[in-house]
């Protein structure tokens, strides 16, 4: 591992960077600069070089994670794209499926395609489903379209044809065709970017590769420039949505690897600290400027999956965005951050994001024009933010501000008074934060309250111990570092990739020696690609089939065991064949509590993993301290469960080594605050991470007296945890699902209700069965 290592992580408020050297970390919190994004990356690299006494030639490696590919795909400001795909095809980005998002909404409108319909033209030609030719590619219906799109302005071509995933061929002759006569267009081809079954999926992921792969390559060769202009020859390695590190040249070739790439660190950076203290469970919450975003830790080890949505337009609800398929570390993201701007609805209940303030203007209390109250606003205005110590982008606090936002947008003579305002924002994002963890954590199949808490990001430390509490955790970890966690992440990243194909088989027609060879090329390939950013180091591989009950429409994902696979002499088919049933019928009943007798199992895709080791975590010893700092500061702040003001202290982060302080506190630091309520205990490990304990095994902060608004506010808190439950249960429905009614048309309805029958709460999946 080298010595000197520096990350850049670009978020939709802040640019945070993180440098490791000799043993010392240093960190910096920039503004973002979103019409000039790689503007704030070197100033911060300035900064923490400085702060280091350090110059740019010293540092070793450069990891770099953006939201630049994701906020391009969610504000539709990618690349004018045009789509080749197979004749008849061409509206199967807009038809998608026939499941609604929204049963009520009768003009609900879906997302429209990033490439408009005058801009997909069909190609006549045609493959079987098993890669054989039904009709030879039309190269002069190619030759045709490219003429007719250099008269559009277009400046990407994604090519999209049925099977291609088994059989590359036309795909690859139309790309050479397109280069041919037209070099400086980009082109992606979706048996590069998605060999998957599922043409919507791969035709989605594709165009949106291409949407993006202009910005993204102006982007990257712009931050390039600044590097070595500042005198930085070190690598670049770009942060993954999967979370490995990949070269600059595949990023360039596939930007959309790069969605989501900053949460990817942060959940690294959890399953880092969830190893070192030997955590079983950990729920990683990182609540940043826009977004929060919560992720499982089993046994030190986040999962992946295949499946993202990006940009959902109808507040914010699942299937209202563009699907994509490529790794993605499995989280869940909401619109709930420090900006997230607060609102009243149409009954005049508060609600909050996922529109957000950003850093132009952001929120009402930096001074910068904003006017729409915020998240941040609200703590500022309930006392748990304080401009003393906090260094993050040169901000200085306005409480007069943050009050102004709140009173002008959410207060009127028969609502809300101004702190019970602030009081509601700040409930309803950590209910929300709460809900979407709660569903996550049941999606896995995982009971967390159990668990323990791993929060950073800028806002996080803040909300913790509510979230915490709603969620049933009784122990919360704030990292050293907390404020820039996901550009901590990924410092210690392994380069990786991921190779999926899809090859269809029931298991019952497994044959060893046709999947060993299929895998061992899956994984020569994996490991050319690593080794470009790995080098020498010594890599590990593994590999995981989708299988599914015969008829089903959703697949699960089960381990194989590549030494068994690869033993010499090999195992026999039908002894293979069983111990994959037995695994996919523990994992099916780990999810959805049981198993289903009389079906056969198939496979429909493998995915094999080539990877480099991450480093090795050092073992938490940790010890409570016996004593409280004597000297500390005191200010007034609104207790989260009860609303009531309360004396509080506030004390320097690192002023507390070697102490413990009871709760309420305020735990402070350049690029964050942790907010310590009552009955919580809060001390620092031999590492500088910061431990939060709950004290009273008995108390409930839901069940504290509180004011009548404050108990108006828990009621609709409540109704949105009863509608996140139903909701959980209806997807629960969906995907283990036979019938394609229930699975494509939501031909299901999920409630739940009171003694006396009455619906009390609906899921959003469905039909409105019990209206």
């Amino acid at each position: 591992m080298t010595s000197i290592r520096l990350a850049a992580d670009i978020g939709g408020t802040f640019t945070d960077i993180a440098l490791e050297a000799g043993g010392q970390l240093h960190t910096a919190k920039i503004l973002t600069t979103p019409f000039e994004p790689a503007a704030a990356v070197i100033e911060g690299i300035r900064k923490v070089l400085l702060d280091a006494s350090l110059a740019p030639q010293d540092v070793e490696i450069f990891v770099h994670g953006t939201t630049l590919a994701t906020n391009a795909l969610i504000e539709r400001k990618g690349a004018r794209t045009a789509l080749l795909t197979t004749a008849g095809m061409r509206d199967s980005v807009e038809i998608a499926h026939e499941n609604r998002f929204e049963q009520y909404d009768l003009a609900m409108v879906r997302p429209d395609p990033l490439v408009p319909r005058d801009l997909r033209i069909g190609i006549p030609e045609r493959l079987a489903s098993n890669g054989s030719v039904l009709q030879a590619l039309d190269e002069a219906a190619v030759a045709a379209a490219v003429e007719k799109l250099k008269a559009s302005d277009i400046e990407s071509v994604a090519v999209g044809f049925l099977h291609s995933y088994i059989n590359p061929d036309h795909e690859v002759r139309t790309a050479d065709l397109i280069s041919a006569r037209w070099p400086e267009v980009s082109v992606s081809m979706s048996s590069d970017v998605c060999p998957e079954i599922r043409e919507y999926e791969r035709f989605s992921t594709t165009c949106a590769n291409a949407y993006i792969q202009p910005l993204v390559t102006k982007y990257l060769t712009d931050l390039e420039a600044r590097r070595h202009s500042l005198g930085m020859k070190c690598p670049m390695l770009l942060m993954q949505s999967g979370g490995g590190l990949g070269t600059l040249e595949d990023a360039l070739k596939f930007p959309v690897r790069l969605v989501e790439s900053g949460p990817a660190g942060g959940a690294l950076l959890s399953a880092e600290i969830a190893r070192s203290f030997d955590i079983e469970k950990a729920l990683s919450f990182d609540m940043g400027g826009t977004t929060a975003k919560l992720c499982i830790i089993n046994n030190g080890q986040p999962r992946t999956s295949r499946e993202f949505e990006v940009g959902r337009e109808y507040r914010f609800l699942a299937g209202s965005g563009l699907p994509l398929r490529l790794p993605v570390i499995e989280m869940v993201e909401i619109g709930a951050g420090g900006s997230s701007i607060a609102s009243l609805d149409e009954l005049g209940r508060i609600a909050v994001g996922p529109r957000s303030a950003g850093s132009e203007p952001g929120p009402a209390c930096y001074g910068r024009g904003g006017l729409h109250p915020t998240v941040t606003d609200a703590d500022v205005a309930l006392g748990r933010i304080l401009s003393e110590g906090f260094s993050a982008g040169d901000l200085d606090f306005s409480k007069d501000e943050a009050l102004a936002s709140i009173r002008a947008n959410l207060v009127n003579p028969d609502g809300f008074d101004v702190e019970t305002a602030a009081f509601g924002i700040s409930e309803t994002v950590d209910e929300n934060m709460a809900s979407a963890g709660r569903v996550h954590a049941i999606e896995q199949g995982c009971d967390i309250t159990d668990g323990t808490l791993i929060a950073f990001g800028g806002a996080a430390p803040l909300h913790a111990v509510r979230v915490a509490e709603k969620l049933g955790i009784r122990e919360i970890l704030v990292p050293s570092g907390a404020g820039v966690g996901s550009a901590i992440g990924f410092l210690h990243a392994p380069a990786s990739h991921e190779n999926v194909r899809t090859r269809y088989m029931r298991l019952g027609e497994l044959i060893v020696s046709e999947l060993a060879a299929m895998l061992n090329e899956m994984l020569a390939e994996a490991e050319l690609i690593v080794r470009r950013a790995a080098g020498d180091a010594y890599l590990t591989k593994s590999a995981k089939a989708f299988m599914r009950y015969e008829g089903q429409g959703h697949e699960i994902t089960v381990d194989l065991d590549l030494a068994e696979i690869f033993s010499s002499p090999p195992p026999d088919s039908a002894h293979l064949q069983k111990v994959l049933e037995e695994a996919f019928v523990e994992e099916y009943r780990r999810l959805y509590g049981r198993e289903i007798t009389g079906l056969g199992v198939e496979t429909l895709s493998w995915v094999a993993t080539v990877s480099s080791i991450p480093e090795v975590s050092q073992p938490e010893v940790w010890e409570e301290p016996p004593t409280e700092p004597t000297d500390h500061a005191t200010t007034r702040t609104l207790d989260p469960g009860t609303g009531a003001a309360t004396d509080t202290a506030v004390i320097p982060r690192q002023d507390l080594k070697g102490h413990r302080i009871d709760g309420p506190a305020l735990i402070t630091e350049d690029q964050t605050t942790t907010f310590i309520p009552e009955n919580y205990r809060a001390s620092l490990t031999a590492s500088g991470h910061l431990r939060i304990q709950r004290q009273d095994p008995d108390d409930n902060s839901s069940n504290r007296p509180a004011s009548t608004n404050v108990r108006t506010l828990h009621k609709d808190i409540m109704w949105n945890r009863l509608v996140a439950v139903v909701q959980e249960q209806a997807t629960t429905l969906v995907r283990s699902a036979f019938s394609t009614s229930t699975r494509e048309a939501g031909d299901l309805s999920a409630g739940v209700f009171d003694p006396q029958g009455r619906m009390l709460a609906q899921s959003i999946t469905g039909t409105p069965g019990h209206v």
